[in-house]
């Protein structure tokens, strides 16, 4: 007890009798956590949920988003308490607090902790006024950093965004009647109401299940900011509207707060959508994000499932470009990811290997990541984990992730999504590193690649945030961005390799077949030009965008590539990822093994035209390209 003693005179402690601070520190004991260790993990039971008070270091706080995306919301600096609000909370405010460098604290016998508290209403008013504070600041950071987040995580199918389907959001002030709230709702016919001190920014929604309860406990005279929900889905007003529109279909009585930064300038409701005709994708996606099991997704997955495959054939009908279906099922792929990450983990934890114990994110890479899928698709995929390199638990974080990305790709694979054959996964230690590794691994890829390698390069560069803590992947790829576009030799090593495969298409327009079927692999020798090619482009001027069809875009406004350019490699990628969305439809159809095989002997004369037409502009691509290689290159 006596190394206790000094806390004796630090707040708030000095408002505790020796009684008290003899119940509190009796049974105190000292915690230390290496850099990026989790105090508290939101995964946790709430009775193992421990009270600490930080004597030293930098701690933050994360907050989960039901897309998967991590949110870092608060610091804890030494002096705060740590844990209590969940606790006093009953684990609806749930987060995790991880180190943020070499952390101490003091840790509380909670039952004691609360007893204390519960006897001295000094020591009480101050520990509650504090825990006020934060969840005031945390409420406020959320809110701010969801609303000026622009995700644009799913394409509507008729190309509109929130903003053209908002409805006139309607306010009311928080020191209004539950009465007043009530009969808004009735007079105007909506379902719920924006609580507004200005008429502008939100401090939460009062609908009829807040005022329903009111009512039922007689407080309809109360002010409606007793009763408001603090906690809403929102959207920005320049996002596509699938997510809203899955969310609305299952919360018929809920209203979407539509953002402009932090003000709200609309709302979406059940009505608003009435002209939308398809909700394939809507019920798709929400039994996905509330599947328990990878049973459950399973029959979810896209070479499964022949409502998707229908769905997808709708939109064929409709004209929608390729590139914009391959965006759409990418995101639809997203989704089972994410849920199959999150089955995982709370896998890990039923079989007592606990919640993660550092900070880690999940990546997509190649065609996934580019958001450009097909049906015909194998995994590619990575792990970056905060660096752990000096933790006393090193070897257990290392089984952890081993054991915990074995799960996903297996999980994965079972889902209709096939190991890798390059083994391009995270449960191989080449994909699974701490980011000081990463590091290492790229300055490496980048001084001594050898042609071997160079696909493997191209597949990781990639690479894209799906789950966990996306600020690594942001780090990494700032990293990436900064040292390849420096790199001369890589950017000819590159070149060399995509000069590899030709563009099957002769001087006077004939294309090339391959066998007795006369085949074109459209991926290989077609779509992958015109990826690569933009690909070495971007890496040059130091675009950090993934998608093709946004590299394009970004070369434009950059003025290296010709608009007119531009729009015909954008139409030549329509064209041939359509002859593969067509060409996997009809093998699923036939139950024939998916390729990227196109058979040219089928092709009609306007097909053929087609294919001709997006080849020359590939072809054209590579001969730019080869051009600088034999520019640049060194004799």
């Amino acid at each position: 007890m006596q190394e206790f003693e000094l806390f004796k005179t630090q707040y708030p402690f000095d408002l505790l009798n020796d009684e008290e601070f003899e119940e509190i520190f009796g049974e105190a004991v000292v915690k230390e956590y290496s850099k990026n260790e989790f105090l508290i993990h939101e995964d946790q039971e709430d009775d193992t949920i421990d009270i600490h008070f930080l004597v030293s270091g930098l701690a933050k706080n994360i907050m989960h988003r039901s897309n998967g995306r991590q949110l870092s919301v608060r610091f804890y600096y030494p002096g705060d308490l740590v844990g209590i609000m969940i606790l006093l909370t009953s684990g609806e405010m749930r987060f995790s607090v991880q180190a943020l460098e070499p952390v101490k604290t003091l840790c509380f016998n909670r039952e004691s902790f609360l007893q204390v508290m519960s006897n001295n209403t000094k020591f009480s008013k101050v520990v509650m006024d504090g825990i006020s504070h934060l969840m005031k600041s945390l409420y406020d950071e959320v809110k701010y950093k969801s609303s000026t987040t622009d995700e644009q995580d799913d394409r509507e199918l008729y190309k509109k965004r929130a903003e053209a389907y908002m409805e006139t959001p309607t306010f009311i002030h928080p020191d209004a009647s539950i009465e007043e709230a009530a009969r808004m709702l009735q007079q105007q016919k909506i379902e719920a109401l924006i609580v507004s001190d200005d008429g502008k920014t939100m401090l939460g929604m009062i609908g009829y299940g807040e005022i329903l309860k009111a009512y039922f406990e007689n407080d309809h005279l109360n002010p409606v900011s007793a009763y408001m929900a603090e906690e809403s889905y929102e959207i920005n007003q320049q996002e596509f509207i699938y997510d809203a529109l899955s969310y609305l279909k299952h919360h018929p009585t809920e209203i979407i707060p539509v953002l402009h930064k932090d003000k709200v300038v609309g709302v979406l409701r059940q009505s608003s959508f009435f002209t939308i005709k398809n909700s394939v994708y809507f019920d798709l996606t929400y039994r996905i994000s509330n599947a328990t099991s990878v049973e459950e997704i399973k029959p979810l997955s896209p070479i499964l499932n022949v409502r998707f495959q229908q769905f997808i054939r709708s939109l064929i009908k409709e004209k929608m470009f390729a590139y914009d279906i391959a965006e759409l099922m990418t995101n639809y792929n997203d989704r089972i990811h994410k849920q199959i990450v999150q089955i995982a983990e709370d896998e890990m934890i039923a079989e007592g290997h606990g919640a993660p114990p550092i900070n880690y994110c999940f990546l997509v890479m190649g065609s996934e990541g580019r958001k450009e899928q097909s049906f015909s698709t194998d995994q590619d995929n990575g792990m970056i984990l905060a660096d752990y390199e000096n933790s006393k638990n090193y070897k257990q974080i290392e089984e952890y992730f081993q054991i915990f990305a074995e799960k996903i790709n297996r999980m994965l694979n079972e889902c209709g999504f096939p190991y890798c054959k390059g083994g391009i996964m995270a449960k191989e230690d080449k994909w699974r590193q701490q980011m000081s590794n990463w590091h290492k691994s790229i300055d490496r890829w980048i001084e001594q690649m050898d042609a071997e390698e160079i696909r493997d390069f191209t597949i990781f560069m990639d690479f894209r945030p799906i789950f966990g803590d996306y600020s690594l992947a942001y780090d990494l790829k700032k990293y990436v961005t900064d040292r390849v576009s420096k790199s001369l030799n890589l950017h000819q090593l590159l070149m060399k390799d995509t000069l590899r495969f030709r563009v099957p298409v002769q001087p006077f327009g004939r294309i090339s077949g391959v066998g007795k079927k006369r085949t074109l692999n459209l991926k290989k020798s077609a779509i992958m030009q015109i990826v690569n090619a933009v690909r070495i482009y971007s890496m040059k001027h130091g675009i950090e965008a993934i998608n093709t069809v946004n590299r394009l875009e970004a070369l434009a406004e950059q003025e290296r590539f010709h608009p007119r350019d531009v729009e015909n490699a954008k139409t030549a990628l329509h064209r041939l990822m359509l002859f593969r969305l067509e060409e996997n439809l009809a093998q699923l159809e036939e139950d024939e093994t998916l390729s990227n095989d196109l058979k040219l002997t089928q092709l009609k004369k306007d097909q053929r035209r087609s294919l001709r037409e997006a080849l020359i502009i590939a072809k054209r691509l590579q001969q730019v390209l080869e051009l600088s290689y034999n520019r640049n290159r060194v004799v």
